[in-house]
């Protein structure tokens, strides 16, 4: 190993080698046996629900309108500049920590602590918001059911409820939200799950991608039938115009297309987290790109449906709501009753499984970081009876329960997207040194029309992250600089790598069951 750096610059950007990663990878003791197809189903599975069924109402009704359908092809060509530096990156480097490790291997220590903090917004936020909008479906399908929980426990506190466009209503009086009671308690019912120990195999995870295909498919040709049955009358009543006339700062126009866009993104999150599973690849190098872009091109798809399905059914003022597909349902009428229950059913399932994925994810990181002593080595503590890290998975439990039940939906969205998206240009950047300084290094994968793709990637991001609000970029920095301020407090000065040591001899993070393995 190298001697330890002289200087703070030095050791702020130490790297670990290719081959320490790759011996530290070895040790793994974890079977490879997931496929293409079961990667590509991963990611599947978690980008769907994340974004689609939760953000795309917010991003119509208040900022895009019907255009928020070129939102998402921004969007997606933004996550396809990513991705194909993650399909790069995955297949030259499959290693666990997915981006982290990237890092840490590419552009060094800072950068990967830095890395650390943006994945605590990209996967745990996220698992909030989707929680958020499991809450929503739930408490929708239990009004369904004559099951009525009180509104002020359904919402983030101190807000005032909307329904269809306006406050809600009762006995007269505006109602405002105390705190959101179901999506507290599934963030705190799923990591006591994890923290006993799921084993969610391959098979499962591919029973619920169904599900939550099905369902969309189901809305898509349900709600195709019932649109093109009218569909002079539709496109004359919530398709005129198709881009609203702009109100103001990213607010409908060219702007509010751009602004939703780093909205939407959020739908999208979760693709890249195919790369967290390179220790269970059969073949990494052919199979995680597959996966990755698969993944992405197959969602893109079925985005563009749904949301054209939503803008046209309902006027998009009324899908400013945590669960915007159940409110488009309820609108098919009473002969589809049926459907609208089943949809929900689907959609509520389907969160559950994203909202897990999501937390396990942000475990591993955490446990990666605490082997590789930038995190104190309490967060790679192992339970002796259920053999999984128990203190770290209730801290990412108790975070995401906190943030789900008490904040609004739409700061934590666009945290989650200004933290992904800050993740992924770093990415980019990755895969510029890499390429620079190891031009020869065996590859998988090549992103095309290299410079320029990681370049637009970057720039691309960048420009995204300019347009959410002031005061949540305000907020995004006060954390970055706290994240910095307990790297050299904490960081640094613990950290294997400064002193020549080895992760420790804890368990590989994917030796624990979790929702990612094949049994």
């Amino acid at each position: 190993m190298a001697s330890e750096p002289q200087t703070v610059m030095q050791r702020m950007f130490a790297r670990k080698t290719i081959a320490q990663v790759q011996r530290e990878t070895a040790s793994s003791e974890l079977k490879r046996s997931l496929g293409k197809w079961n990667l590509l189903l991963l990611g599947v599975g978690c980008i769907i629900g994340a974004g689609i069924f939760v953000r795309t109402g917010s991003a119509a009704a208040l900022h895009a309108g019907p255009a928020v359908m070129l939102s998402f092809v921004v969007a997606g060509l933004v996550c396809a500049f990513a991705g194909l530096c993650y399909a790069e990156l995955s297949s030259t480097l499959p290693v666990s920590g997915s981006a982290y490790t990237y890092s840490y291997t590419t552009l060094g220590e800072f950068v990967a602590w830095i890395m650390g903090a943006l994945l605590l917004l990209e996967y745990g936020l996220a698992a909030s918001v989707v929680a958020v909008g499991w809450s929503g479906y739930v408490v929708s399908l239990l009004a369904d059911f004559g099951l009525v929980i009180p509104a002020q426990f359904t919402g983030p506190t101190g807000q005032v409820l909307m329904r269809d466009g306006a406050p809600l209503l009762v006995d007269g009086a505006q109602v405002t939200a105390i705190f959101n009671l179901p999506a507290f308690l599934i963030c705190m019912a799923l990591a006591l799950l994890l923290m006993v120990g799921v084993s969610e195999s391959a098979k499962v995870n591919n029973i619920i991608v169904a599900i939550k295909v099905s369902v969309l498919a189901a809305f898509i040709l349900v709600g195709g039938f019932i649109v093109l049955s009218n569909l002079g009358e539709y496109l004359a009543t919530n398709w005129t115009p198709f881009i609203p006339e702009n109100t103001g700062d990213g607010e409908f126009g060219v702007d509010g297309i751009m602004r939703a866009a780093s909205i939407v993104f959020f739908a999208y999150i979760g693709f890249e987290a195919v790369s967290t599973a390179g220790q269970e690849a059969k073949d990494p190098k052919r199979d995680m790109p597959f996966g990755i872009i698969g993944s992405l091109i197959v969602c893109t798809v079925i985005y563009m449906l749904v949301a054209a399905i939503m803008t046209l059914l309902v006027p998009y003022a009324s899908l400013n709501v945590p669960d915007p597909v159940a409110v488009v349902v309820d609108s098919f009428g009473a002969q589809w009753a049926w459907l609208a229950k089943t949809i929900k059913v689907g959609a509520i399932i389907g969160l559950t499984s994203v909202v897990l994925v999501l937390m396990y994810a942000q475990t591993r990181i955490f446990y990666t970081m605490a082997r590789d002593g930038l995190l104190p080595k309490i967060f790679s503590r192992v339970h002796p009876k259920f053999h999984t890290p128990y203190i770290n998975t209730m801290l990412v439990g108790t975070i995401t329960a906190v943030a789900a039940g008490f904040f609004d939906i739409n700061v934590l969205g666009d945290m989650t997207s200004v933290g992904t998206l800050a993740a992924f240009a770093i990415v980019c950047l990755s895969v510029i040194y890499l390429r620079r300084a190891a031009p020869d290094l065996p590859r998988g994968f090549s992103v095309p029309l290299y410079p320029i793709t990681p370049a637009l990637g970057i720039l691309s991001c960048l420009y995204l992250i300019t347009t959410v609000p002031f005061n949540v970029l305000i907020f995004f920095i006060y954390f970055l600089v706290g994240a910095v301020a307990l790297y050299f407090i904490y960081g640094m000065r613990n950290s294997n790598l400064q002193h020549d040591q080895m992760m420790d001899d804890a368990p590989d993070m994917g030796e624990f069951p979790g929702p990612v393995h094949d049994n």
